[in-house]
């Protein structure tokens, strides 16, 4: 039987959530120029997959051990996610804004009767991708700012960059994903999905992703 990563990933290659563009690539929200994009928000309409996805959550919080009474989820992709999971366990669902509303309650974290009802509350953010890491680490600390201790996130996918885990470090923090791409990697291989110069493409791009695009930068005239 195929583990919840394998089912994961060809469920994302089958459903194009995965898209590889070599000779035009993607700019991430980070600026980087990348041949790889991953699109964790089609899962939203399969039900089978977003039930496979919570059940990998849910795993991974009883195999580590990861204290949790709240679950939060980033916004936006990490919010529908995180508020199954939070179905599943019978967990109160929040989530942080990226900006303070300006109106009404001036809210900064959404879903909580009260800040106060956060403090010391051990809470588990879901995201739906790490990438650089710099958007869930941002909502970490937003949730941490209530009182909240906020130690794990949680994500569907992870590109396994060492910047990421630099930014998690700083802040004595760490995540856990359900597929990173060397298990993506793996079953494009056994399945067939890429052809043999894109898998090239793929190792090549792994070494160094944040220089790989400087090719595509025109220099000023």
């Amino acid at each position: 039987m195929k583990t919840i990563a394998e089912q994961i990933a060809k469920a994302a290659l089958d459903i194009k959530a995965v898209k590889l563009q070599p000779d035009d690539p993607f700019t991430w929200a980070s600026g980087y120029k990348m041949p790889i994009y991953n699109d964790n928000r089609l899962f939203l309409f399969y039900p089978e997959y977003r039930r496979l996805i919570c059940e990998g959550f849910a795993v991974l919080i009883r195999k580590n051990a990861i204290p949790c009474d709240i679950i939060a989820g980033t916004p936006t992709a990490g919010i529908p996610h995180g508020m199954l999971l939070a179905d599943t366990l019978g967990k109160p669902f929040i989530y942080p804004r990226k900006q303070q509303k300006d109106h009404g309650m001036l809210n900064k974290i959404e879903g909580v009767p009260h800040p106060d009802m956060l403090k010391g509350k051990h809470v588990v953010m879901i995201e739906d991708l790490i990438s650089t890491g710099g958007s869930s680490v941002e909502a970490l600390e937003t949730v941490r700012a209530a009182g909240a201790q906020v130690d794990t996130c949680l994500s569907i996918f992870s590109y396994g960059f060492q910047k990421a885990q630099d930014a998690f470090d700083r802040i004595a923090a760490s995540y856990r994903s359900l597929i990173v791409l060397d298990d993506l990697i793996g079953v494009v291989e056994a399945a067939g999905y890429f052809s043999s110069e894109q898998l090239d493409l793929l190792r090549e791009w792994k070494q160094s992703p944040f220089t790989w695009g400087e090719r595509f930068i025109e220099p000023e005239a």
